[in-house]
């Protein structure tokens, strides 16, 4: 390794870390490769069906949100004097990588369409270059992992950045050491990534709990008392997702039974009418606040990791993937539709009537001092049913992305890449 670990002291265990090095090299399970479309219309043809509809959502609703050739933060909606239209806000070089990522399983003339005449590879390059300048390390991360993936590139300064964070006493989000393991491994037979590896792998496992579960802080102590016990679903979502591909592409004793356990117990969480529920006891397993539900989670979030699972040679969850779909269709907390075609949207999520995320707030505070304890009458006394009126492009970005990358999980294995592509080629 060329980065020093000794800065991790007192963040990583010795014993893990040198566990890690040590396993690097085990035999992985066999990946399988699955066409995740032609698996759900063998599965369920309803979900096949909405999954297909919500496809072509997306290739109508991103060039509304691709303006000058980038994308922006937030399409919105607004009400105006003649009545209601959206409008784009900001920019956001994360989403920008995401998409980058979804639209490189299009067509190239679907692609050229979207991006105003360029391709998906062309945009993950740009992205990268972009975030160079960036003091994101998620954005960094996103911005490697597309630039490697999809433009099989080897952006060496995003890298060299991502290192020198992982191996300093800096806490970081889950999330964003997720990222950067994911793009470690797109970028591994384009140039030296071992360090961020190591690095994302031990961050990762140190975050996971006795339940299975993932903290939304690395180290969690860094939480404080009313954050330190909690993860959110994406803190679930892209760990499984990174240690599933780590599982084929390095091996190591553990990684996938970690995706499994995380997987496994999302699942059992699940809500009724197929919710992925918000923030997480990562204690005890448990579900602290189940609102806000985002779309986003349901039609690509949720059912991404938990493709890529299957594909690593895990556990089928496909059930609880359809399950997930139909919430969009038919859910309880409001009768008013979060799918629109016409204007290329889904509408952003269902939260409750409560002021300034309040109910998240005070269920953190409730239970990080007693196990279990929330208020009660929460659920009359706020009920949840209140739609977000925007979406945002990751949002159409990652539904592209989890339901035409099959094959990629399998494409890590070793000796998959032809040696054109093992040629080094940086930024």
């Amino acid at each position: 390794m060329s980065l020093e670990l000794q800065n991790q002291s007192s963040i990583i265990p010795h014993d893990i870390v040198q566990s890690l090095v040590e396993r690097r090299g085990s035999i992985p399970k066999p990946a399988i490769q699955i066409d995740r479309l032609d698996m759900l219309r063998t599965t369920s043809l309803g979900a096949s069906r909405q999954v297909d509809h919500l496809l072509a959502l997306a290739n109508k609703g991103l060039p509304r949100m691709h303006k000058a050739r980038v994308f922006g933060h937030t399409l919105r909606a607004i009400k105006t004097k003649t009545g209601e239209t959206e409008q784009l806000q900001g920019r956001n070089l994360r989403y920008q990588a995401m998409v980058a990522l979804g639209l490189s399983g299009t067509t190239d003339m679907l692609q050229r369409q979207v991006l105003e005449g360029t391709t998906a590879a062309a945009l993950a390059e740009t992205t990268a270059m972009d975030a160079a300048v960036s003091t994101d390390l998620g954005a960094v991360a996103l911005a490697a992992w597309a630039c490697g993936e999809v433009a099989g590139l080897y952006a060496a300064p995003l890298f060299r950045r991502i290192a020198e964070r992982l191996a300093s006493d800096t806490p970081c989000a889950t999330v964003e050491c997720a990222w950067a393991l994911i793009a470690a491994l797109a970028a591994r037979e384009l140039g030296d990534v071992e360090d961020v590896i190591t690095l994302a792998t031990t961050r990762l496992m140190v975050g996971r709990s006795a339940s299975g579960l993932f903290t939304h802080t690395l180290p969690p102590s860094a939480g404080g008392y009313m954050r330190a016990h909690i993860g959110c679903f994406a803190d679930q979502v892209y760990p499984i997702q990174a240690l599933a591909r780590l599982h084929v592409a390095v091996g190591g004793d553990g990684i996938l039974a970690a995706a499994e356990a995380c997987a496994e117990r999302i699942c059992t969480l699940q809500g009724p009418a197929g919710q992925w529920w918000w923030h997480y006891d990562t204690r005890d397993g448990s579900v602290v606040e189940g609102y806000p539900v985002y779309s986003v989670h349901q039609h690509a979030m949720g059912p991404m990791a938990l493709l890529e699972l299957r594909e690593a040679g895990g556990t089928d969850y496909t059930q609880a993937v359809i399950k997930g779909l139909g919430w969009l269709n038919e859910h309880p907390e409001t009768p008013k539709s979060l799918v629109c075609f016409e204007k290329g949207v889904i509408w952003r999520k269902v939260a409750r009537r409560e002021p300034n995320k309040m109910i998240r707030i005070v269920s953190a505070a409730t239970t990080g001092l007693v196990r279990g304890w929330k208020l009660p009458g929460i659920d009359a006394l706020f009920p949840p049913g209140v739609i977000d009126y925007e979406c945002r492009p990751y949002e159409l970005g990652w539904l592209l992305y989890a339901w035409l990358s099959g094959g990629t999980v399998a494409a890590l294995a070793a000796g998959r890449r032809s040696e054109s592509q093992r040629l080094p080629k940086e930024l």
